[in-house]
């Protein structure tokens, strides 16, 4: 997604681990983030664990600011990025999936707010824009895995509308429309879901997509307290 080619300019540190091959078929890799995606060969592997002892290693060597540790993925891993995020919300800032979801049962909201921003086309033949399943197993749409996430923060229900973004390099114009929850939250956490009108599962991306990511992860690091103004 054009991360490590502006990690000196931005000045962050990246960290890219793969997931475990498959037991069967292709030996493709894959996390065991959620009952859809997208353990197919019922491992007991702890992708969750695994994450966290990778952010708890990298800030044992190096000079890691606490309050800005962030996860992005895609697909499967935006999948992921939302499983770590809620099993571990004291460390976690803020997540970025594209063409991701969260799980689709109810749970408790985590001990601690993140920021999350989902970015999904409308198009996406791979992880439905409008929810599906996966061999049986149902996942949420991209509005539903943000109210979600938005509900989680403490965030009022009623999103805000933003400015068009320029995403993807195939498609004319500002392409993609934003929608932001971020009234009301509890401090350090807020919901916001880029959705990439006609866009695929594997968008041609802007020149300016990386580095709008990474300034929107840049901006909303980990704080603590009551509820935002």
């Amino acid at each position: 997604m054009g991360f490590s080619s502006i990690a000196d300019k931005y000045g962050f540190l990246l960290v890219a681990p793969d997931g475990d091959k498959e037991a069967g078929g292709d030996e493709n890799r894959f996390w065991n983030a959620s009952s859809a995606c997208c353990n197919f060969y019922q491992s007991d592997v702890d992708d969750s664990a695994y994450v966290l002892d990778i952010i708890q290693t990298v800030k044992a060597d190096f000079n890691v600011d606490p309050n800005r540790v962030y996860l992005v993925g895609h697909s499967n891993g935006g999948f992921m990025s939302y499983r770590a995020a809620y099993d571990h919300s004291e460390t976690i800032a803020a997540i970025a999936s594209l063409a991701g979801a969260s799980h689709i049962d109810d749970r408790p909201a985590p001990a601690n707010p993140v920021h999350v921003l989902q970015i999904h086309g409308t198009n996406d033949g791979t992880i439905a824009y409008n929810g599906d399943d996966i061999a049986g197993n149902a996942y949420p749409s991209a509005h539903e895995t943000v109210a979600q996430w938005a509900e989680y923060n403490g965030c009022e229900a009623q999103a805000n509308e933003r400015e068009l973004r320029d995403l993807v390099a195939n498609l004319e114009g500002h392409e993609s429309s934003v929608e932001v929850f971020n009234q009301g939250c509890k401090t350090g956490g807020s919901s916001e879901l880029w959705t990439i009108s006609d866009g695929s599962h594997v968008p041609s991306f802007s020149d300016s997509f990386a580095e709008q990511v990474v300034e929107w992860l840049l901006a909303h690091p980990k704080s603590y307290g009551s509820f935002a103004d």
